[in-house]
């Protein structure tokens, strides 16, 4: 594997972590138009009123269920495979979020750009699954599920 051909995955991995920021941007600017000039008394009737307690109308990224956004939602082992596999799922979880709010909302103007960000989603998935391929070929086909056999072969004898 060439450096030049590493260095050129590792670009787009960092492309998609930027791009994925943006995803956040767009949801928050959502969240800040459509709750914007809710009157206190929409805010308790619509269930926001909780969250309104705590971060008044301020965007804090949480679940639906209301568990704020951490650090651990980040996943990372220093495998290629591992990694790869766990950002393809991070794409699917993601994509079938917007599936879920897609069936929920019919506003166009949150429909739309939630319907943009499940594309680009299904892209993402698509470009993590050609770098695991790739890296899949460059190893011993008999033994990707299980281990990287040039790292078993040097370091753990």
């Amino acid at each position: 594997m060439s450096l030049t051909y590493v260095f050129n995955i590792s670009l787009y991995f960092h492309h998609s972590g930027a791009y994925e920021l943006a995803h956040l941007e767009i949801i928050a600017a959502i969240v800040h138009q459509l709750t914007k000039n809710l009157t206190p008394e929409e805010i308790a009737a619509s269930g926001f009123d909780k969250y309104y307690v705590d971060h008044t109308l301020g965007l804090w990224p949480q679940a639906a269920g209301g568990i704020p956004f951490n650090a651990c939602e980040f996943q990372c082992k220093g495998d290629p495979i591992t990694d790869l596999v766990e950002d393809m799922a991070a794409e699917q979880k993601a994509r079938s979020t917007y599936e879920n709010i897609l069936r929920l909302v019919k506003d166009p103007e949150v429909a739309d750009p939630i319907r943009y960000l499940r594309e680009r989603e299904i892209v993402h998935f698509q470009r993590f699954g050609e770098g695991l391929r790739i890296i899949q070929d460059d190893l011993n086909f008999k033994n990707f599920y299980a281990f990287n056999p040039d790292f078993d072969r040097n370091n753990c004898k």
